[in-house]
C-alpha cells in the first residue's frame, strides 16, 4: 500500500477513538454527575477553568524539568499512578452502578464497588507496564480520557467550558509551534510508552515498545511507522459536549432529546475540526491539535444550540 493511503487508513481508528471516547464519557457524566464527583461547588464560577489551565501548565513544567534532571522514570510512575486512579473511578462507577440497576439492590455497594474498581484500576495499570504495546495503551488511554472527560465536563458550566477550550487552544498553539516544548513533552512519554498520547499504526508488524522517540523520527525525514494523537486532544474538546449533555435544560417540545442533540452537535462540530486537522497531520509536520479541535467543538455547539433552543442565550449562567 503506498505511503499515503497507509496514513489514510490510519485515521479511521483515530477517528473512532474521539467518538468512542466521547459517547463513553457522556454515559459516565451522569452517575458521576448523580454521586456527586463534580470538581467545583459552583460550575458556573468563570474562575475555575483558569485554575486547571494554570496546573496544567505547571504540571508540563514539572515534567520538562523531570526530563532535563533525566528522571523519566519518575514520570513513569507519576502518570501510572494517576492512570490506576482514574481507572478506579470509572471501574467503581460501572460496576456500582451496574449491580445497582442490574440486581435491583436498593443500595450502592460503595465499598464492594471500590475495593473491585481499584483492583481492576490496578491490574490493567500493571498490565500496561508490563506491555506497554499500543493497544494496550490505547485502550487504556480511551478508559481515561472518558473518565477525565466526564469529570470535567460536570464541572464546569457551559461558559467556563468556552474559556477553558479557548486559553488551552492558545496555550497549545504556542507550546507547539512557538516554545516547542510540547514536543519535547510527547517525545518524553513515547519513549517511557505511556498512556498519554495514543498510538495507530501504519503497519500490522509495528511495535509500540520498540518505539524510540517522535523527534528522533522526524529528525531523520523517514516516513513515520505511526501516528500520535495526545489525551489531551480528545480529553478537551470532550468536555463541551460533557457540558452541554449534564447542564443544558429539556426543551419543550424534546425534553432531555435537546440538551443530547446539542452535545451530539458539539461532537459532530469536535470531528469537522478533526478532519482539518488530519490534513495537516498528512503532511508529515507535528500539529497542535486543540486550536482546530476546541475551534470545531465551539462552532458545533452554538450552531446546534441555535437549531434546538432558537435563540441566542447559549445556555450561559451568569456568575456573579
Amino acid at each position: 500500500m503506498p505511503p499515503g493511503r497507509k496514513a489514510v487508513w490510519t485515521i479511521a481508528p483515530m477517528a473512532l477513538s474521539f467518538l468512542t471516547t466521547q459517547l463513553l464519557a457522556m454515559i459516565l457524566s451522569i452517575p458521576f454527575k448523580q454521586t456527586g464527583f463534580q470538581a467545583f461547588e459552583d460550575p458556573n464560577n468563570p474562575i475555575n477553568p483558569l485554575i486547571y489551565v494554570v496546573a496544567i501548565v505547571c504540571f508540563s513544567a514539572v515534567i520538562l524539568l523531570i526530563v532535563r534532571l533525566k528522571r523519566a522514570k519518575l514520570i513513569t510512575y507519576l502518570i501510572l499512578g494517576a492512570t490506576a486512579l482514574v481507572l478506579m473511578d470509572v471501574f467503581m462507577i460501572i460496576i456500582a452502578f451496574g449491580l445497582y440497576y442490574g440486581t435491583g439492590i436498593e443500595t450502592y455497594l460503595w465499598e464492594s464497588s471500590m475495593a473491585a474498581g481499584l483492583a481492576l484500576g490496578i491490574a490493567l495499570t500493571y498490565a500496561l507496564y508490563k506491555n506497554p504495546e499500543w493497544h494496550v495503551v490505547n485502550t487504556v488511554g480511551i478508559l481515561m480520557g472518558a473518565g477525565v472527560a466526564s469529570i470535567m465536563g460536570i464541572s464546569f458550566g457551559i461558559l467556563p467550558v468556552i474559556i477553558f477550550l479557548i486559553a488551552l487552544a492558545i496555550y497549545d498553539a504556542i507550546a507547539v509551534y512557538k516554545t516547542k516544548h510540547m514536543i519535547s513533552l510527547a517525545d518524553a512519554v513515547t519513549e517511557q510508552h505511556l498512556p498519554v498520547l495514543l498510538v495507530y499504526p501504519k503497519d500490522e508488524g509495528y511495535s509500540f515498545k520498540k518505539q524510540k522517540g517522535i523527534k528522533k523520527e522526524l529528525d531523520s525525514g523517514k516516513e513515520r511507522e505511526a501516528l500520535f494523537m495526545g489525551l489531551g486532544d480528545i480529553i478537551i474538546p470532550s468536555v463541551l459536549a460533557v457540558s452541554a449533555f449534564s447542564f443544558l435544560a429539556p426543551v419543550a417540545s424534546l425534553g432531555t432529546l435537546g440538551p443530547f442533540l446539542v452535545a451530539l452537535g458539539t461532537m459532530l462540530g469536535i470531528m469537522g475540526g478533526f478532519a482539518c486537522l488530519m490534513v495537516l497531520v498528512m503532511k508529515g509536520k507535528p500539529q497542535a491539535g486543540l486550536p482546530l479541535l476546541n475551534a470545531g467543538a465551539i462552532l458545533g455547539y452554538l450552531l446546534s444550540y441555535i437549531v434546538v433552543y432558537g435563540n441566542f442565550s447559549f445556555g450561559f449562567a451568569l456568575w456573579w
